[in-house]
């Protein structure tokens, strides 16, 4: 999955920022640049004539007229490449003082200037967005953020397609996909650096995008990569246990979230308060907030959904204001999660600056929030039903069964499994929630990484097995690697008035098995199962579920 974990060396595989930079940057003064980081003396001595075009902390994708912040990563510091850096044109190095110290070792520190901070990555996003010139509304598209454990992905698509139904040209940020009024562009993290994000939104501005949605992690915010982002308005989902790892506690990881909801941030904010967390936040914010509440037991609300009525299958539900006022929306994918996720897209694009008269004739003519979000319970089979989902965490794996569970009498066939080198705490968890959402329980492999297979196997079925004896549940429950062989397990125990669940990987086509990427798409296995045992895949349509 994409990986939001800490900043990587200069040595990571290179992504694509060479190709989300805009074809002209209007050039900064370097003495401007060494101004800007506090550097007056520096800034006096440095050559007049020289100017900067780019930032960039990935020696591999430096451009001529970048500046370089070479600075320390997870297992290496970018001095070590700073050499690499200014054969491809960087103009000057910005680093802290260990860095600095290695360079002076090196020829590099007299191939171009070297500006000293405490720490780089501290000035990295105000930088490139100095640099970018995307600080400001003005000097990029409207642009909403969304934060949350779950539901983040299709609230951005949903956000998005409802600013197209407006007439607006679009660009998204996101888990599966960038995109910057192009073609999309395959996403390796859910956020990309600080840098990246800054050149990112200069494309968009370049292209003629006009509104843009954003999904924001708790890394990203962590991390600096939204440093020197600036929203009209930014929306939260929920908090559910995930990314312990990082954050040690949920208390702090509700605060890496509340960090976003800050003026130096954003506008506005929109905030869904069905969980006790979006109550703290909407409390604990200090820039203007609306509130969204989707259930009857939620706290009272500044907007809130009722009157929900079967439409295919979706919903039709009214967004009704505390004034009386009212919107009427239809949500093409079904559960009380699309409900959700689809109210808060409306609240976001009120609060980006729509009027409700435009949202509506918007919702009556497109229907935008019909539109499919891949791996996000995306179909590939009717007879039996075969699905495909992102749902990797406890709270997303059961709402993704609930939203499957067949309403006859077939049974509920679940294949998922846990990332390694993630948070520990929750693997038993998410195998006591297998066991009470599904019949019969296939543990297999999700992403092991570094880790051991088998051992993140072990711990996921200890808790499947715990629960299903301390429970009385009778589910079979097995065990079955690799991941493909498990997901032909499943498909084969299965009849046509059963449902398939392959949980946990969604979208993506690669998997990560000790640093190397193995050839692996649910999808594809899913449906050449199926096609093996005489089923009928389908390309399939997305029946959106909770999702990261």
């Amino acid at each position: 999955m994409p990986t939001d974990g800490p900043p990587p060396g200069n040595g990571g595989t290179p992504d694509a920022s060479r190709a989300l930079r805009p074809e002209r940057v209007d050039p900064v003064p370097l003495s401007e640049v060494a101004g800007f980081l506090g550097l007056e003396a520096e800034a006096e001595a440095l050559p007049a004539d020289t100017v900067v075009t780019g930032v960039c902390l990935d020696s591999r994708s430096v451009l001529p007229g970048d500046l370089y912040l070479a600075m320390p990563g997870a297992t290496r510091h970018g001095a070590d490449f700073a050499r690499d850096a200014v054969d491809a044109g960087a103009v000057a190095i910005v680093t802290d003082h260990d860095g600095a110290t290695q360079l002076a070792l090196s020829e590099t520190v007299s191939a171009v200037p070297v500006l000293v901070v405490d720490r780089p990555r501290t000035v990295a996003g105000p930088l490139a967005a100095r640099i970018y010139g995307t600080a400001l509304h003005g000097g990029r598209p409207a642009l909403v953020g969304v934060t949350g454990t779950n539901g983040k992905t299709t609230t951005t698509y949903f956000a998005n397609s409802l600013f197209r139904a407006l007439g607006h040209t679009t660009g998204l940020i996101g888990t599966i996909e960038i995109v910057a009024g192009g073609e999309p562009i395959p996403s390796r993290l859910t956020t990309p650096e600080s840098t990246d994000v800054h050149a990112l939104l200069a494309l968009m501005r370049e292209r003629g995008v006009t509104a843009a949605s954003m999904e924001v992690s708790s890394h990203a915010i962590e991390f600096g990569r939204v440093d020197g982002v600036h929203y009209d308005a930014v929306g939260f989902t929920n908090l559910t246990q995930d990314h312990l790892d990082l954050h040690g506690t949920m208390e702090e990881y509700f605060a890496a979230k509340a960090a976003l909801f800050t003026p130096e941030r954003a506008e506005r904010g929109v905030v869904t308060v069905d969980d006790e967390w979006g109550a703290r936040l909407a409390a604990a914010a200090t820039i203007p907030v609306t509130t969204l509440s989707t259930r009857p037991d939620a706290p009272q609300a500044d907007w809130t959904v009722g009157s929900l009525d079967a439409s295919g299958l979706g919903t039709v539900f009214e967004l009704r204001h505390r004034d009386g006022a009212a919107l009427r929306v239809r949500c093409g994918l079904p559960g009380g999660f699309n409900v959700a996720n689809a109210a808060l897209a409306v609240l976001l694009v009120l609060a980006s600056g729509a009027t409700a008269e435009d949202v509506q004739r918007a919702l009556d003519a497109a229907d935008p929030f019909a539109v499919e979000v891949p791996g996000r319970m995306q179909a590939v089979a009717a007879e039996p039903t075969a699905v495909v989902d992102f749902a990797h965490n406890p709270d997303a794996l059961a709402r993704a069964l609930d939203a499957v569970r067949p309403a006859g009498a077939g049974r509920l066939i679940l294949v998922f499994g846990a990332t390694g080198q993630r948070d520990q705490s929750k693997r038993p968890l998410m195998g006591a929630v297998a066991v009470r959402g599904a019949d019969v329980v296939v543990v297999t492999d999700d992403d092991p990484h570094d880790e051991d297979a088998a051992a993140i196997r072990a711990d996921v079925l200890a808790g499947a097995l715990e629960e299903n004896a301390s429970g009385g549940w009778d589910r079979m429950v097995i065990e079955v690697a690799p991941r493909a062989d498990a997901i032909r397990r499943a498909v084969a125990l299965a009849t046509r008035e059963d449902v398939v669940l392959v949980a946990g990987r969604g979208h993506e086509a690669w998997q990560e098995v000790k640093g190397v990427n193995l050839a692996l798409d649910d999808r594809d296995e899913l449906r050449a199962a199926l096609a093996e045992h005489g089923f009928r895949p389908t390309g399939g349509e997305s029946i959106e579920s909770g999702e990261e």
